[in-house]
């Protein structure tokens, strides 16, 4: 298959530069692209998930084993509580004993947790590996395979240990989102819209006009929207690779969707997109309570967000079960882009205009949150 056939997205970051390959079939050819970008010597352990394993992990290690370049593979449990301290022990000494060498390289197969946790190890073993996303969830291939941010889980809060750590090659074959239950792909389009509220107002009026399409996963449809999102995140990732400006955008909805996710233990009661979901209608939300943006905001992109069939209220969260303010404040205050012990906010002007402040007063915030719950 021609390469000329996937859409191909630059992530500018000079010699540590990479691309992002979007389109269907990618999966069959991984080993060809390995060959030509990383090297044809280049020796390959593959990371997955049990969920991902039973699909897609013998198209990826049978060019490889034919090749003789797969050094081996390991197989977690799906879902965030593998995001810990011990599973990362596990998964850099099955590196180590694999005889993967710098110049080799760690591909991790499947989503956000699979992407995160070898991306950090990749990053800690021997100092530094070559290591390739292969993004197997929408909500992977547009967010997490893209940027370098890579990390584990604490009782303290989400992604408070890891590292800032370019891969060298994103493989999204959106034919991977085929197998993906309904609720997942629902999760995932959380983290696509988003790119139309932070900074991207025409593009979310195309989200808006095209949602059924792209949760049914239409090729065309779930094609652009994937492209989109990663060239929006690229150009941003590109002008602030560590999040010390505008990078800070791309956690619209995150400072309120991580403390829910640690609230809930990274358990099935609240997926990472449904905490997105939650947390981009409470920045919308105290958005209109403090004057920044029009009143009816709030309405508009919760009923967008309930087509696509996500909670948008912290009661709606499974189990019955609510966080307390003053709980979810403590949680919040374990945000990464806290500074001088005042949080963070990614606040909203409108749809396709968000801003970062952190004018946002501790007893006004605890009085917003007791509201809402």
């Amino acid at each position: 298959m021609p390469i000329d056939s996937f859409d191909c997205v630059r992530v500018e970051l000079g010699c540590r530069g990479y691309d992002v390959l979007i389109g269907a079939g990618l999966l069959a050819i991984t080993e060809q692209l390995i060959s030509d970008r990383l090297g044809c010597e280049t020796k390959a352990f593959i990371v997955t998930d049990t969920n991902v394993a039973q699909h897609y992990l013998e198209t990826i290690a049978q060019p490889l084993i034919k090749s003789g370049r797969l050094r081996g593979t390991l197989t977690l449990p799906a879902g965030e509580l593998s995001k810990s301290f011990s599973v990362l022990e596990t998964v850099c000494s099955k590196i180590l004993s694999a005889d993967i060498e710098r110049g080799d390289c760690v591909i991790a197969l499947g989503g956000g947790v699979i992407g995160d946790i070898a991306g950090f190890s990749s990053a800690i073993v021997r100092r530094g590996l070559r290591y390739v996303q292969i993004p197997t969830s929408l909500l992977a291939q547009v967010d997490s395979s893209v940027g370098g941010k890579t990390g584990i889980n604490t009782i303290h809060g989400k992604n408070l240990i890891g590292a800032f750590y370019q891969p060298h090659l994103v493989l999204a074959d959106i034919n991977t989102l085929k197998t993906l239950p309904e609720r997942q792909v629902s999760a995932g389009y959380a983290e696509v819209v988003k790119y139309g509220f932070l900074g991207d107002s025409q593009f979310y009026n195309w989200l808006d006009a095209n949602l059924t399409s792209i949760i049914e996963l239409d090729h065309h449809a779930l094609q652009h929207a994937v492209k989109r999102s990663v060239e929006i995140k690229a150009e941003i990732v590109a002008a602030d690779e560590k999040e010390h400006g505008d990078r800070a955008l791309l956690n619209f909805g995150h400072t309120f969707g991580h403390a829910l996710e640690t609230w809930a233990r990274y358990s099935d009661v609240l997926f990472h997109g449904e905490a997105v979901s939650i947390g981009s209608c409470l920045a919308f939300k105290l958005s209109e309570e403090l004057k920044y943006c029009p009143s009816h905001t709030t309405a508009r992109i919760s009923a967008h967000l309930k087509r696509a069939r996500l909670p948008t209220e912290i009661a709606e969260i499974r189990g019955g079960i609510q966080p307390d303010a003053a709980t979810l404040v403590h949680l919040m205050k374990q945000d990464k882009k806290i500074r001088d012990g005042q949080l963070t906010l990614i606040m909203a002007r409108d749809i396709g205009q968000t801003f970062v402040t952190q004018e946002i007063q501790h007893a006004d915030l605890v009085n917003f949150l007791i509201r809402q719950i």
